[in-house]
Formats: structure tokens, C-alpha cells, sequence
């Protein structure tokens, strides 16, 4: 499985959505549902605070054929940045 790439600096997001609190799938169906309403190449940031995030938003985006940009993490937050296929 593939690692998310990590940016150095930010990528300014069309869009942005707080999954803090929600649990796993929670944050993975909030993205589809934003995206699927963004046009392509828009920009999505999620921040979750759900560890396995980490794991599931990159895989979504590998099958969905989005590019997930970058992952952040500031304690238990992750600022996970999308850009739409």
C-alpha cells in the first residue's frame, strides 16, 4: 500500500470539512459526498482526529482516483488535503 505524500508546503483547498469526533467510516463517506459535489481538480481539506484515517482516506483516494496530497498531523489532528479526479 502506498504511502500519502507529504507536502512541505500547504496547497490551498477549494473546500474544507471539520470529521473531528466522527469515527471510522465517517470521515472516508464525508469526503466522497464533498467531492462527489466539487469540480475536478478542486481541492478538499478534512481534518479527523480518527487514527485510522490515516489509513482509510489515502486507500479511498487510491481506488477513487483522487490524488491525495498531503497529510499533516498537529496531535491527534490530521489535515488530510485531496485534490478531485
Amino acid at each position: 500500500m502506498s504511502q500519502p505524500v507529504t507536502e512541505s508546503r500547504p496547497i490551498a483547498a477549494t473546500r474544507s470539512y471539520d470529521a473531528r469526533g466522527l469515527a471510522c467510516p465517517l470521515p472516508v463517506l464525508r469526503a466522497r459526498k464533498l467531492l462527489a459535489e466539487m469540480a475536478p481538480g478542486e481541492v478538499l481539506e478534512i481534518v479527523t482526529d480518527d487514527p485510522v484515517a490515516r489509513i482509510d482516506l489515502p486507500h479511498f483516494c487510491a481506488e477513487a482516483g483522487h490524488a491525495h496530497l498531503g497529510l499533516h498531523e498537529d496531535g491527534p489532528d490530521q489535515f488530510h488535503t485531496i485534490r478531485r479526479a
